[in-house]
């Protein structure tokens, strides 16, 4: 299949046939990706959070939110409302500069992040030729942050969580990492477009769920301590420690903690669906569809249709494990904190190591079925 070019490319060639110089294009290109990314994440953390709701209140046999909106839609919107008319207070012995800045050095990673995520072919904010380096790295600078509040909050029970968060990203940004070396492995490739490109063709049977089962599952379950999800939520523990790191935090810099924590959670959805589950890929391979059913490829209407498909199969993909996660919660109890870091540690970092040489095994004996 052939590579689309990316957003960016298209809005500055299309700027520069106006008579636009190259770097004015540029320039007048830089806000947008902001605004895309920040719309986007925003309305997903508004459906998430009324999902948690419906879905958390289904599994306990409840209604759930039901009063503001037609079934409950607008209380995400309530809530949100709520945080950003409370008062913003600072303790009084806390480092006012680390205590402000931390909330944003959890949340920016995660929105940049977004940048590498492709919804089509030609629907992606930046084809970063190293992505998937670009998002392991954006994700390693968020435990900072949470390090960061815990300790400028001078309280003991915000210190204990922000060593936890530390502690456990550590632990599992390993066994993630050798889970998605595998897939670039396969791929040939870091970029998050040509790892789609290679599970397409053959429909679902094509994902490369089939040839990296394992690295799957390490995957999503570190993506879900990455996420700090039940049952890994060790370092805002309720019944612990209060609320950990976020024990004396109120208004907008909360609200940016819950916010981050749900666009984490989509984003981490999104990446599992691009690396293992095709991406915007349809199960049946549309293009063979097409060609079966006597409709020419190059037809615009099939183009655009096709479009519209593959974002509609990477949402769906996308909150599938979405809908997973929440029933996780209310499904898995709470490991200790010493379980949380033995299963990084001594089950999924050595599991992880052996799925990745065995890979590269594969790939040699098997060329054309493992990407060689």
């Amino acid at each position: 299949m052939d590579r689309g070019i990316d957003l960016q490319g298209t809005f500055i060639q299309s700027l520069e046939a106006l008579g636009l110089s190259p770097g004015l294009a540029k320039l007048l290109w830089m806000p947008l990706p902001m605004l895309l990314m920040i719309i986007a994440a925003t309305v997903g953390v508004l459906v998430t959070v009324w999902l948690e709701r419906k879905i958390s209140a289904a599994v306990q046999q409840r209604i759930g939110p039901e009063y503001a909106g037609p079934l409950g839609v607008l209380q995400s919107a309530a809530d949100g409302l709520k945080l950003i008319l409370k008062e913003d207070i600072i303790p009084a012995k806390a480092d006012a500069f680390l205590f402000t800045i931390g909330p944003a050095l959890v949340v920016i990673p995660v929105f940049l992040s977004y940048l590498i995520v492709p919804f089509g072919q030609e629907l992606i904010i930046t084809n970063v030729g190293a992505g998937v380096f670009l998002w392991i790295a954006l994700s390693s600078i968020q435990p900072i942050g949470l390090l960061m509040s815990g300790y400028a909050s001078n309280n003991k029970y915000s210190l204990l969580g922000g060593l936890r968060a530390a502690a456990q990203s550590i632990s599992y940004e390993i066994p993630l990492a050798l889970a998605v070396l595998a897939v670039v492995m396969m791929s040939n490739s870091l970029s998050t477009i040509d790892i789609v490109d290679q599970q397409s063709g053959y429909g679902i049977l094509g994902w490369n769920i089939w040839r990296q089962p394992v690295g799957f599952i390490i995957f999503w379950i570190a993506a879900l301590a990455e996420c700090e999800r039940l049952p890994f939520d060790l370092p805002e523990a309720e019944e612990e420690l209060v609320a950990g790191y976020q024990t004396e935090y109120a208004g907008m810099k909360f609200a940016l903690f819950y916010v981050g924590s749900y666009v984490n959670l989509i984003l981490s959805a999104l990446l599992v669906s691009i690396l293992y589950l095709g991406g915007w890929e349809f199960p049946i391979p549309l293009d063979r569809l097409a060609g079966w059913i006597g409709v020419d490829p190059a037809n615009p209407i099939l183009q655009i249709t096709t479009a519209a498909l593959g974002i509609t199969m990477t949402v769906l993909k996308a909150y599938l494990l979405v809908f997973t996660a929440i029933l996780l919660r209310w499904t898995v109890p709470r490991v200790r904190i010493d379980q949380l870091l033995d299963l990084g540690w001594k089950f999924l970092l050595p599991i992880s190591l052996v799925n990745l040489l065995v890979t590269a095994a594969l790939k040699l004996t098997f060329p054309i079925a493992f990407g060689g």
